[in-house]
């Protein structure tokens, strides 16, 4: 089974994201949204699906009207395959390949593979709008295939950006891609943990606490459940997880 966390570039309740969220029926495993970064994540299960959400995507969403503190390349902002449950990384690198070819003939959105050795998914945000015509509505999407990563934001007790912008300089790398930004009237340090099997939320939360007072933190879709049982579960709750939060979880209900 591959499972995709689809970024779309629409996180305000109302007609847009419900129709959205419609479109993947029952293969939607979890759904997180934030009205301030303006996005949401669809946590899907298998190809089907994620062509339903990002045709419904880019006929919704109109970024000449989109603003959001996160930084975006398009209506359908990243897609990723990733193998779960007896898939393999060359069906994900196959569902990769096919999902750009048909966004970029079927729905003439442009897309950018990015790559576990390059071009990395950073290097893509920086290069793309210099590459390629983007949709006029939809803009361009980045396509990959890869391993699990974990989507974790730890908020700061107080809402002082330049100190959140300051942590997250400090702790990126080594398996943290890190922003400071200002969400609301609060701050938040939000992460990418692209080796979570090694640095998990565990690992980045304490990393940002030795920095500055934190006031709590969320987990941004799901996790695998080998990154779950690595932490102590009388951690969970502080970190912002629980049991039902694994990919595995939300399969097996689903099956």
């Amino acid at each position: 089974m591959l499972v995709s966390a689809v970024n779309v570039s629409e996180g305000r309740e109302g007609p847009a994201l419900a129709r959205i969220v419609a479109a993947a029926g029952d293969d939607l495993l979890d759904l997180h949204r934030d009205e301030h970064h303006h996005r949401s994540v669809l946590t899907v299960a298998g190809p089907e699906a994620v062509r339903r959400v990002a045709a419904a995507a880019v006929v919704t969403i109109d970024l000449r009207r989109h603003s959001g503190v996160h930084p975006r390349l398009g209506a359908v902002d990243v897609v990723p395959f990733v193998p779960y449950a007896g898939s393999t990384m060359g069906d994900a690198v196959a569902a990769r390949d096919a999902f750009a070819a048909w966004i970029a003939g079927e729905l003439t959105v442009p897309a950018f593979v990015y790559r576990e050795r390059g071009p990395t998914l950073p290097q893509v945000r920086r290069t793309a709008r210099l590459q390629l015509l983007p949709h006029p509505t939809a803009g361009a999407v980045a396509v990959g295939a890869r391993g699990p990563l974990v989507a974790y934001n730890v908020w700061l007790a107080e809402p002082d950006l330049a100190l959140a912008q300051r942590v997250a300089g400090r702790i990126r790398g080594d398996g943290i891609r890190a922003l400071g930004l200002p969400v609301g009237d609060r701050v938040q340090v939000s992460m990418n943990l692209v080796d979570p099997l090694r640095v998990g939320p565990a690992t980045a939360f304490d990393a940002v606490a030795a920095l500055a007072p934190v006031a709590g933190a969320e987990l941004v879709g799901l996790v695998p459940q080998a990154v779950l049982d690595a932490v102590a579960a009388d951690r969970w709750a502080e970190l912002g997880l629980d049991a039902r939060c694994s990919v595995e979880a939300r399969l097996t209900r689903r099956s």
